[in-house]
Order: structure tokens, then sequence, then C-alpha cells
């Protein structure tokens, strides 16, 4: 068996706990509940501002069409059960909202699937008939907070940032270097003296 290896901490870890940290400050000042805006963060953060923009597309997108899909499939639900309790007929409509949203994220973002699938089954059978609007309402903007917030960080701190000060710190000793050897070998030092 293996020895557990313990990782050190990488620039794609503190870039993640930095954007949920400033997220969960954000939202207490707001008195409102992180819990979204940060699983938003967590899921779109990248290695790089283009893997943040991906994941991220995926997070927000994946939301918006499984709450469309998963709003107006739970609306026709309560046409035929009004106070919105489960029965047998959540089945076929999962199967159908499943189907519409895999078709929605292929027609307008494909990583979309698996984030969207979350919110469509939560709509269906984990939330109030009273607050399902809300709650997909809400899901989108907690999940567009946070995924603005790792694009954010993923822009300021970029792949490498701490690598690339000791390096441009050599380039310009060693550019200095060069310049000063040029200026010396087309100008040496005069050797006149000063007489008094």
């Amino acid at each position: 068996m293996e020895p557990l290896r313990i990782h050190g901490v990488g620039m794609r870890t503190f870039k993640t706990a930095l954007a949920v940290a400033l997220c969960a400050a954000i939202y207490y000042f707001v008195g409102r509940s992180p819990a979204f805006s940060c699983i938003g963060v967590i899921f779109g953060m990248g290695y790089n501002l283009e893997d943040a923009r991906k994941n991220g597309g995926n997070r927000l997108f994946g939301t918006i069409i499984g709450g469309v899909v998963g709003v107006l499939l739970f609306k026709f639900y309560l046409v035929f059960v009004p106070d919105g309790h489960h029965t047998l007929l959540l089945v076929p409509l999962v199967f159908i909202g499943t189907i519409i949203l895999i078709m929605a994220c292929q027609a307008f973002w494909v990583g979309g699937v698996q984030p969207g699938g979350v919110v469509l089954c939560i709509l269906l059978f984990n939330t109030p008939a009273a607050t399902y609007i809300d709650y997909a309402m809400n899901r989108v903007f907690d999940t567009a907070v946070g995924v603005l917030l790792a694009l954010v960080i993923s822009y300021f701190f970029p792949r490498g940032w701490m690598q690339m000060w000791p390096e441009r710190y050599r380039g310009m000793k060693k550019h200095a270097r060069e310049a000063f050897s040029q200026v010396a070998l087309h100008h040496p030092p005069s050797r006149k003296r000063f007489h008094h």
C-alpha cells in the first residue's frame, strides 16, 4: 500500500479558497446565505482565466437551463397536483425534463448538463410549491455572483503569477548587465588625469 501523499497548497487551491472567503464575506454583509454562491465559485474556478470561463459557463448556463426547464415542468405538474406533493407523475416529468435539458445544453452550452440536472431535480423533488420560482431565480443569481467572483480572482491572479516576478527580475537584471556591457564596450572609461 502506498503511503498517503499530502500535496502543498497550489495556486488554484489558494485562489479558490480566497474567492470562497470573499464570497462568504460579501454575503455576510448583505445578510444572505452564501452557500450556492460559494458553490458557484468552487465549480467556476479554473487553473487560468480561460479554464475559469469554461467551468463558470458550465455552472451558470447549466443552472439557467435547468432552472427554466424545472420551473416549466413544475408549473405543469401543479396543474394536476396543486399542492405540489410527490406523486408518480414526477417520474415521467423528470424523464422528459432530462431529455429537454440535455438537448437544450447541446444547443446552447454543452458542459451545462450536470449542474442543470442538479437544479432540475431539486426543483422537481425538493422545492415547496410556494417557492419553486423564487428558488430558481435565487439559484441563478447566486451562481452568477459566484462565477463572476471566480472570474475576477482568476483575472487578477493568473496562473504562474508568483513565478512571474522572480523571472521578470532575473530578466531585467540580465538586460541591465547586457546594456551596461554594451555601453562599456562602445565608451571605454577615460584615462585622463585631472590636475589641480
